[in-house]
């Protein structure tokens, strides 16, 4: 599941700081384009977060809506970030959480004998199979 939000990026020296209006994330980057990755990422991880907490994804805001919170929280008398250029972010949670959530699971699973003799005898490692086999039928 794809979701956009806005961020507003506003160059400060030689660095880009972004600010993600609508769930209160500063982050930066090196360049614009690291500034969008690293907005991206901070999404994810924020999303991800809130769904293990079993809360629902806040909604995103339009442009003007996102300027607005810029200036109500984020700008100050040193740095105005409602004065970035407001770049619409999308994150897929989904994706997101597949790439980065490499915890591992133990799981019990029964087979014939035989086909464990010979996966043995084939030097298999049965995890390694059943991940493969997993994948290949969730299409991941």
């Amino acid at each position: 599941m794809s979701i956009i939000y806005p961020a507003m990026i506003a160059e400060h020296e030689k660095d880009y700081l972004v600010f993600v209006p609508d769930l209160d994330i500063f982050t930066e980057g090196k360049s614009y384009p690291e500034a969008i990755l690293m907005a991206r990422d901070a999404i994810g991880i924020y999303l991800v977060t809130i769904q293990e907490a079993g809360e629902a994804m806040p909604t995103a805001s339009d442009y003007a809506q996102a300027i607005q919170i810029a200036k109500e929280k984020a700008d100050d008398k040193d740095f105005q970030y409602s004065s970035g250029i407001p770049t619409m972010i999308d994150v897929d949670v989904e994706a997101y959480r597949r790439k980065h959530d490499s915890r591992m699971v133990k799981k019990n699973c029964t087979i014939p004998y035989y086909l464990d003799e010979q996966a043995r005898k084939a030097g298999l490692n049965f995890s390694r199979v059943l991940q493969e086999a997993l994948a290949e039928r969730l299409a991941n």
